[in-house]
């Protein structure tokens, strides 16, 4: 028992940070690389990568690999409060379409 009320604490952990909130709210909107994230947060690859380690080891996010690239998407189903969590997150569909209307959320652009 007391495990499950250290990885409940690992995950609030992970969420206690904005920069971390503000990537799981992007993803709320759907998947999204690296290299996306440092263009949406004007932070670097390595912060960004930190802050999504930090979150996949919380059990809060699943990736996908496509040839070099990592795709990160949430995972609602090892925390299935996180729905109701990035639901309380103010909405960030205006920056997640933005990402999109400049070809980002299918390809990464190393330009970034």
């Amino acid at each position: 028992m007391e495990e499950n009320f250290e990885s409940i604490a690992d995950v609030y952990k992970a969420l206690g940070d904005k920069t971390r909130l503000r990537i799981m709210a992007l993803l709320s909107h759907g998947e999204l690389c690296v290299c996306e994230l440092v263009g949406a947060l004007s932070m670097s690859q390595p912060s960004i990568s930190q802050h999504l380690r930090k979150l996949k080891q919380a059990g809060l996010l699943k990736e996908r690999k496509t040839a070099q690239w990592v795709y990160y998407s949430l995972d609602v189903v090892k925390f299935p409060l996180l729905e109701d969590i990035v639901r309380a997150l103010p909405d960030v569909a205006q920056e997640y379409q933005a990402l999109l209307s400049q070809g980002l959320g299918t390809r990464c652009n190393v330009s970034l």
